[in-house]
């Protein structure tokens, strides 16, 4: 049975988008009889033992310190992360490592995979240098910048194989010089065997949370500033205004939290927005039950134009009409009045626009909502997705047999 490593920022049972992409490749993947584990490095913060199960799976953890300068503290992660991949290779003798973004922990699979003579895969969610820069923790072109985008250049040239999870980050590489035939996309995906089924709603959480009769504009996510929703919240008088009875529920948390807040408590449409702060995984669904349209105001960015989120295909899985903002990202996973409505980004009048014609004309809307469940059943279902892996998986295993092959002759 083909081992397979997965070297990883962080895991379950931490949960973030991150975890939920990891948990439901390494799922896919035991599904189709792969023999799977995760090694986490350094910034897994959360408390637990060096070897831990999380939802059937196994996830290995880096011990130790690393501090110092800039520049020398992440190579001390690397040099950990990597002792600790070759470490558990001595017992546990995986085929091929696939690391996952950032970059720190492609180096040291890179390292380690060098030792230990195993090709390794190299996955990109996401330029971090990018993503530092839309949370307002870096800016472009700074020496951090350029820094971390070198050593991803590094380790995409390094890699016997590269994934990248749209067309977005694919094209960008290839203007960097690496060759097209070497990236794979692996899309974002929804597990549908766990996230299929549209929940019912429940009356009395919506009388709790004071909705009425609707109709309820949603966002369930993390609170970024690129996620645009002091947009969302700036429309929602314009879009009160057309439709009375709209209310707005944000599910979530983050560094736009307290800001958002106070801008709705002195919003003419206050009455109409709903906090709910962070919810348990587990209870999300019940949130979705509840909403109507599922909206995505991202802002315009490198960022959001490179990368496809994940939270529009789980609105569709679970049969929500989706709005979202018309940047790069967004336009590879909907088709504008097919699967979802676009509108234009860093625009409260479009996006109220929008979802007003959107609650107005409802004849559309089941048309829609089956449009948008079929385009994740053919095209994000995990189930299917996995496939993508094995392809490049058994190219680089057949290379390193006949590499030995040679060496033996």
């Amino acid at each position: 049975m083909t081992r397979i490593l997965h070297v990883l920022d962080h895991s379950l049972p931490l949960h973030s988008g991150y975890t939920f992409r990891t948990r439901a490749i390494l799922k896919a993947q035991q599904a189709m009889g792969l023999e799977v584990r995760g090694i986490t490095g350094l910034r897994h913060l959360m408390a637990g033992p060096d070897r831990e199960e999380a939802e059937g799976l196994t996830f290995h953890r880096t011990r130790g310190t690393a501090g110092g300068p800039v520049a020398y503290r992440e190579w001390r992660e690397i040099s950990l992360l990597a002792d600790a991949i070759c470490a558990l290779a001595a017992d546990w003798r995986p085929d091929l490592l696939h690391a996952h973004s950032p970059a720190l922990c492609g180096k040291a699979a890179l390292i380690a995979g060098k030792r230990l003579g195993i090709p390794v895969v190299y996955e990109i969610r996401a330029f971090w240098e990018d993503a530092a820069v839309s949370n307002g923790t870096s800016s472009q072109g700074n020496l951090k910048y350029r820094l971390t985008r070198a050593l991803e250049n590094h380790v995409v040239a390094g890699a016997d194989g590269v994934v990248t999870i749209c067309q977005g980050l694919k094209d960008d590489l290839v203007l960097r010089g690496t060759p097209a035939d070497k990236i794979t996309i692996s899309p974002n995906g929804v597990d549908l065997a766990l996230f299929g089924e549209a929940a019912a709603p429940d009356p009395a959480l919506a009388a709790e949370l004071g909705l009425g009769s609707g109709p309820v504009i949603g966002f369930i996510g993390s609170f970024y500033d690129y996620e645009g929703l002091d947009d969302l919240i700036a429309a929602m008088p314009a879009l009160i205004a057309r439709v009375p009875d709209a209310r707005l529920l944000l599910v979530g948390g983050g560094p736009m939290e307290l800001a958002l807040k106070a801008q709705a408590e002195g919003s003419p449409a206050a009455r109409a927005i709903r906090f709910v702060g962070r919810v348990p995984h587990s209870e999300v669904e019940r949130y979705y039950a509840l909403v109507d349209v599922m909206a995505y105001p991202r802002k315009k960015s490198r960022l959001t134009d490179l990368v496809t989120p994940l939270k529009p295909l789980e609105a569709m899985a679970q049969g929500k009409l989706v709005a979202a903002s018309d940047v790069g990202g967004h336009r590879e996973l909907i088709a504008d009045g097919i699967t979802g409505t676009l509108f234009a980004p860093d625009d409260p009048a479009a996006c109220a626009a929008a979802l007003a014609a959107l609650l107005i004309d409802r004849t559309e809307w089941e048309p829609r909502r089956a449009a948008g469940r079929n385009h994740v059943a053919a095209s994000h279902d995990w189930a299917r997705n996995v496939y993508r892996y094995q392809d490049v998986y058994q190219t680089l295993l057949a290379r390193k047999t006949e590499r030995r092959a040679r060496a033996a002759a």
